[in-house]
């Protein structure tokens, strides 16, 4: 970071610091963040704070947000990105915050240039340079259920920074020293038994909906990263030491820190 951006960022994280009962309230709330280092939870505060700053928090269909609101889904949507930097969520600006799940309708083309019609209702739903868009009661009942392996708003952090690598399709922007023919061996190897699993009927492990693409495979198997850590690392060892290369983190460690 050079000096005069580390500088406009001391500003914000000063003239906009979030009060220390709010950020207090909501951490104590978010039962994934438990077993943080002070640092990291000092970290994801500042990139909370940024988040809130440079971020337009609209709430959809007259549903009206509170600094509780936007504080709980900045501090999600930044924790993936605590070891990679706040630059990976720039190229958007737009959180729409809705009061229940939401239809779409639209027109997609696939890979082969068909045209299909899409009518869905859903929970959550990101572009590349468009907005983050969330279901609020959605992440209150992911935040309720700790544990449960699901939490829209880092499933859709998931998708933006899967899309940094020009398209959303379960291989992000890996570092340097990370190998790309192990990263694409171990996620082709682990989705192709997820989807042998569903075949034959048998219980799928994690969320089925990571059968629908690789793209949604990365999305879900993030979401188990961060939240039920010790059932992706149960599951499929060899994708959580992917992860844990890729987020620079390591979730079962802060469950299980002794270990």
């Amino acid at each position: 970071m050079n000096i005069f951006k580390r500088v406009r960022v001391l500003y914000i994280l000063h003239r906009h610091a979030v009060a220390h009962e709010l950020w207090q309230d909501v951490e104590e709330n978010l039962a994934l963040l438990q077993g943080m280092s002070a640092v990291e939870k000092a970290h994801l505060r500042e990139l909370s704070t940024l988040f809130l700053y440079e971020k337009n928090f609209v709430g959809a269909q007259g549903f009206e947000l509170d600094t509780t609101i936007c504080l709980t889904i900045a501090a999600l949507a930044c924790l993936p990105v605590l070891k990679l930097g706040f630059n990976c969520l720039s190229g958007w600006t737009d959180v729409i915050v809705y009061p229940g799940a939401f239809r779409i309708s639209r027109d997609a083309a696939d890979e082969a240039g068909v045209v299909h019609h899409q009518d869905q209702v859903l929970v959550g739903e990101s572009w590349s340079r468009g907005p983050l868009i969330v279901s609020w009661p959605e992440v209150e009942r992911d935040i309720l259920k700790n544990g449960s392996g699901r939490n829209v708003v880092i499933h859709e952090i998931a998708h933006k920074l899967d899309v940094l690598n020009g398209r959303t399709n379960g291989y992000p922007p890996l570092h340097t020293g990370m190998s790309v023919p192990q990263w694409t061996a171990v996620m082709t190897d682990a989705y192709q038994h997820l989807l042998t699993r569903l075949e034959h009927h048998h219980h799928p492990c994690i969320d089925a909906y990571a059968a629908t693409s690789p793209a949604e495979f990365f999305a879900v198997i993030s979401e188990y990263f961060f939240c039920s850590p010790d059932i992706l690392k149960t599951h499929f060892a060899d994708v959580y030491q992917q992860l844990r290369l890729y987020y620079r983190q390591d979730p079962l460690l802060r469950q299980h820190p002794a270990s």
